[in-house]
């Protein structure tokens, strides 16, 4: 931006800071009324948009001409109405109770100004998908306009529903909390604890950049944003110690995405889940618990098999911190984190949780005089700022998911999309299984992962329910496949992120992740057809359900790798193979059956002598991009 503009910053970063201390307050004082909440954090997200966002790629280096004024003041205004006539908004009843022109006036001021907001904010598919919804109420059922305003703009059924409730309460918190942390050192922590850690194991900044990505991840809840973090730092280490670059992206890449698996916090997403099966945060996180450690179990395996198959060493001991010392020294940055998790373990909600955190954040670093430095009122106010900018797509793209939503609820179809998939996939619950993958990648290349949840929600796991799944395991599915579109060509824009910082060309690097991250991909199927996965169950059933699957995954990467005790042979890798694949349904002959072809199949690598042949640098010709802007980065929130 100009400098004729700085003023425009300055207003910026009012309205941010504006807006992260109003959820502050609400958070410590309690909310008002759902119209005037939800409105008001939608008005805050929507003028943020179109100060800072630019119209097109062109208005970039610009200020905001006199078309974003025109939409800042329509989008104000309309985010305004239910506010200053909220008894009129509260007490009418729908359907029932007239609806005034001026009353559909600003109905489409609303929706048209979110859309154009969230299209800046996140890319054109999901303003799409929701224009898509829309164009099928308004030519192809019978609903009258009036009808299908009133029910988006002035019930809390749709715009102002679900997903605009949880990104006012629930997100919001925890994005200003990732944002304080990363400003006020938590992340140096996180990356000289997993240094120290793993720096010196065969191939130990891949190990790194693993554990460090887990660990940012489940704060920040972008994979993007996580790439950008981390990877600055173990991409370049990687390399350093003889990674491809093609490799070492994809590593990060995969390592990245998986911080929204994995509790505490994990993405925005889990919060809306929690939400629609009407469970506390802290039941979704315990379903979450398992399936994310083995995630990071088959990445981490990965990593490690391909470092001791070519013979890679970890970083001199000179260079790496000390373990203790970093505990002794930054350990205490750990404590807002473990307050969050106490906190909701006592009983409190998601939202007093985070606000736990957040005030938790400022004490910890002046408690210690090594970190004392990294405290300052510009980063306090910095970090406000950045929790309200971080929270932008995440509020639009819930808006625009709630239009879809009320555009499903109001036709019913949803029941009509549950009746095809059980139509297509018949009484074969497997290809059930497969048609929601499928379907679930291909929204998620297109949005950010909490509306391509929502979606999905809506249209694919009522079917799933139907045919037999619990309903969290159903949850968990569609969530996981929303997640990993992210590194899934040919959109997988973690991938994009990575390739920018490691110089590697996409269409490799989008390969090998999906190598790295294809237990990801079977996990889901693994908790469908055993629910005790997700803590579902006896203890009995969940720790042998828990030991069958870490051997599956333990398998699958040593298959995939070619690499397990020793290098293996085709013969050895696809009786791992095999043994994992057979491991995904539980049960007493399936697991023996497993865990027999595992033994063989290592009782036979240990007598192999196989010759490693170095692999050839792989040349192909696809563009190498350079790294995201904020609008790129925005995507995976």
């Amino acid at each position: 931006m100009q400098a004729k503009y700085v003023w425009l910053r300055h207003l910026a970063t009012l309205v941010a800071v504006s807006m992260s201390l109003f959820h502050l307050y609400v958070a410590w004082f309690g909310p008002p009324n759902a119209f005037t909440l939800r409105a008001t954090h939608f008005g805050f997200a929507l003028a943020l948009a179109f100060i800072s966002l630019p119209m097109t790629s062109r208005n970039a280096t610009k200020g905001p001409g006199l078309f974003d004024l025109v939409l800042l003041i329509a989008a104000l205004t309309a985010a305004s109405y239910p506010i200053v006539n909220q008894t009129y908004f509260n007490t009418r009843m729908a359907y029932v109770g007239p609806v005034s022109v001026m009353d559909q006036v600003m109905a489409l001021i609303m929706i048209g100004t979110i859309l154009e907001a969230t299209r800046r904010a996140i890319g054109i598919i999901l303003p799409l998908t929701a224009l898509a919804f829309l164009a099928y109420q308004v030519f192809f059922t019978n609903t009258e306009i009036v009808r299908l305003l009133e029910y988006q703009y002035m019930t809390t059924d749709a715009l102002f529903g679900v997903p605009a409730q949880v990104s006012a309460t629930y997100v919001v918190l925890f994005v200003i909390f990732g944002a304080m942390a990363e400003r006020f050192g938590v992340g140096k922590l996180f990356i000289d604890f997993a240094l120290a850690l793993t720096g010196q194991a065969a191939g130990g900044p891949a190990k790194v950049a693993v554990i460090t990505s887990g660990f940012f991840g489940s704060v920040s809840g972008s994979a993007v944003a996580n790439v950008m973090t981390t990877g600055t730092f173990t991409i370049p280490l990687m390399k350093r110690i003889g990674y491809r670059p093609q490799f070492a992206g994809a590593v990060e890449a995969v390592a990245s995405t998986g911080g929204q698996l994995m509790p505490p916090i994990m993405g925005a997403a889990a919060f809306v889940m929690a939400e629609f099966m009407g469970v506390s945060y802290l039941t979704v996180a315990g379903y979450a618990l398992l399936p994310a450690l083995l995630y990071f179990l088959a990445v981490y395996l990965a990593v490690h098999f391909e470092a001791r198959k070519h013979g890679m060493k970890g970083l001199p001991k000179a260079d790496l911190p000390r373990l203790g010392k970093v505990i002794k020294d930054e350990g205490h940055l750990f404590l807002p984190i473990f307050i969050i998790v106490a906190t909701l373990m006592s009983g409190y909600s998601a939202p007093f949780s985070a606000l736990a955190g957040i005030l938790s954040v400022v004490p910890v670093v002046l408690a210690r005089k090594t970190t004392r430095g990294e405290f300052s009122i510009p980063k306090l106010i910095d970090a406000l700022r950045a929790g309200a900018i971080n929270s932008i797509p995440v509020a639009l793209a819930c808006a625009s998911a709630g239009i879809v939503i009320g555009v499903i609820a109001q036709t019913g179809v949803g029941l009509t999309f549950t009746g095809l998939v059980r139509t297509l996939a018949g009484h074969h619950l497997l290809l059930a299984l497969i048609l929601t993958m499928v379907a679930g990648i291909i929204l998620g290349m297109g949005m950010p992962t909490t509306p391509a949840y929502i979606v999905q929600v809506a249209l694919l796991v009522p079917a799933l329910v139907n045919m037999g799944v619990l309903l969290p395991a159903a949850h968990m599915f569609v969530f996981y496949f929303a997640i990993l579109s992210a590194i899934t060509p040919p959109v997988a824009i973690a991938v994009y992120a990575a390739c920018g910082i490691a110089r590697s060309p996409v269409v490799s690097t989008s390969a090998l992740a999906v190598r790295l991250g294809l237990t990801g991909y079977i996990i889901p199927f693994m908790f469908v057809y055993g629910p005790s996965l997700l803590m579902i169950g006896t203890w009995t059933e969940v720790i042998l359900t828990a030991f069958t699957a870490a051997m599956g995954v333990s398998f699958l990467a040593g298959g995939l790798a070619g690499y397990f005790l020793r290098p293996a042979g085709w013969l050895v890798r696809l009786l791992l193979i095999a043994a994992a694949l057979t491991l995904i349904n539980p049960g007493l002959y399936t697991d023996f059956a497993g865990l027999s072809l595992g033994l063989i199949a290592t009782l036979l690598n240990r007598r192999e002598k196989v010759e490693v042949v170095p692999e050839p640098e792989i040349v192909d010709t696809s563009y190498i991009p350079p790294p995201p802007t904020a609008a790129d980065q925005s995507r995976s929130s």
